[in-house]
């Protein structure tokens, strides 16, 4: 028997979250079966221990979108017993049980080795938003990012802190856009060189283009924020959009694609192929500093979780999350 985080449903449609003793039976198939070390909290684990669950379809539920740990059994020969591997993606947590416990069997496909640099709490200081910022990083690249600041928005969240800290470190000079002015500190040691409020760009304006300010960016809110950003980027500059707490729709005209020729990159973490998951992942660990890493980490157990589910849903959570699933 092992600990695990269980999200249960009763008649009448309420959710409740608590930590309760499991047994392998009940574990969902799957080639490989890990022992795991740490995990993460995520919004979307937030919705799925949230009331009404949010995005799970089927209950009991162990949610945790993430997880890095030990191999402990496998039927597929690119895993052995002792390998350390982090998984990330594939609806673990969601539609599958996922990192919350002290056991996970999932599909031998889902899973990475973890790269040599990193052990497992690392990997779980970055975890899935720290994997989709590297995503983001590489988008950029890949499309050349323009001289000038590179914009970051939601830059105290967990996507937003690692795409600072990895794009300062690798030389351009970083603008994190935040609500919250206390974190303008934070986001200085991470290596922003300028704040930007997040009303300034919140402001609605009629003007499709404004001046040419951003030579890259990524964006982790959307919705408002995104339109208005699009219009102050550089001639051909691109930006990577991950996230949608700003809401889904894009009130924005085709100009900005038109006459500046910006790229709007959509970045999905939930089923990279392997050679990517790779590449990012060893991208991380020769390419995020690690002591910046640490600065952006808050310890949490089990137990811990059911209100730290509603803080990030509130959007009280600073940095990084890392459970340890054995505390």
């Amino acid at each position: 028997m092992f600990n695990a985080l269980v999200v249960e449903k009763n008649d009448e449609g309420k959710t409740s979250a608590s930590v309760q003793q499991i047994g392998e039976d009940v574990l969902p198939a799957g080639e490989v079966t890990v022992a795991v070390e740490y995990s993460t909290v995520n919004y979307k684990d937030g919705l799925c221990i949230g009331p009404g669950g949010g995005l799970v379809r089927n209950y009991p539920h162990v949610p945790g979108i993430d997880f890095a740990g030990t191999v402990e059994t496998s039927d597929d020969d690119r895993y052995k017993p002792g390998d350390k591997v982090v998984l990330t993606g594939w609806r673990v947590g969601e539609a599958h049980w996922g990192g919350y416990s002290q056991k996970a069997r999932v599909k031998a496909d889902w899973l990475v080795p973890l790269p040599e640099g990193l052990d497992t709490r690392q990997a779980m200081a970055v975890g899935t938003a720290g994997f989709t910022a590297m995503l983001a990083v590489m988008a950029l690249e890949d499309h050349g990012i323009k001289d000038g600041p590179v914009l970051v928005t939601g830059a105290a969240g967990g996507v937003g802190s690692v795409a600072t800290a990895i794009l300062a470190n690798l030389g351009h000079e970083v603008a994190g856009v935040t609500g919250r002015p206390e974190t303008a500190d934070y986001l200085t040691s991470l290596g922003a060189t300028q704040i930007v409020a997040r009303e300034e760009l919140n402001e609605t304006t009629k003007r499709p283009l404004e001046g040419e300010t951003w030579g890259g960016c990524v964006d982790a809110v959307g919705g408002e924020m995104l339109a208005r950003l699009l219009g102050q980027m550089k001639y051909g500059a691109s930006v990577a959009a991950v996230g949608l707490a700003g809401g889904a729709a894009l009130p924005a005209t085709v100009i900005p694609f038109l006459l500046r020729g910006v790229n709007l990159l959509g970045i999905d973490s939930v089923m990279q192929p392997y050679d990517n998951r790779v590449r990012a992942w060893a991208r991380i660990a020769q390419d995020l500093p690690m002591e910046k890493l640490e600065a952006m980490v808050q310890p949490a157990t089990l137990s811990d979780l059911p209100g730290l589910g509603r803080d990030i849903l509130k959007g009280q959570v600073k940095g990084r999350v890392v459970v340890d699933v054995n505390a």
